[in-house]
């Protein structure tokens, strides 16, 4: 599963995922300090329970890390505590002004890397 804004990411041109405007939010000045703490508080349990996939391109040739990321990110749907803590950040997105939607899917494309929590896939062709 995944959370995603109304807005394709550059590189994949799927719907971009909710970390990058949860950080732009947290950055914000202007935005209430209470929903900047919640947010850097979610963001610090993400960082320690989440993997930073090692890849995010299928390609196993030189230079991959160079070439524009293809992968998209999902969660398992087993990953309960990453999906309610999503979820939470999902509240305080919509909260400020952002449309967030959940979307699943059985298929989320060529495996690059997966672990207990999180698969990163690239897309089928064709499929969005």
């Amino acid at each position: 599963m995944r959370f995603v804004l109304q807005r394709s990411h550059p590189d994949t041109g799927v719907e971009e995922g909710i970390f990058g405007a949860a950080y732009e939010l947290r950055d914000k000045i202007a935005g209430p300090v209470q929903d900047r703490e919640l947010l850097e508080s979610l963001l610090l349990w993400f960082k320690a329970n989440l993997a930073v996939p090692e890849r995010f391109n299928r390609t196993k040739s030189k230079g991959f890390y160079r070439r524009n990321s293809a992968g998209v990110s999902w969660l398992k749907i087993t990953a309960r505590e990453h999906v309610a803590k999503l979820r939470a950040l999902a509240v305080i997105l919509e909260k400020n002004g952002y449309h967030v939607s959940e979307i699943a899917t059985t298929r989320p494309g060529y495996i690059v890397f997966q672990d207990d929590y999180q698969v990163v896939a690239e897309p089928f062709r064709g499929v969005r």
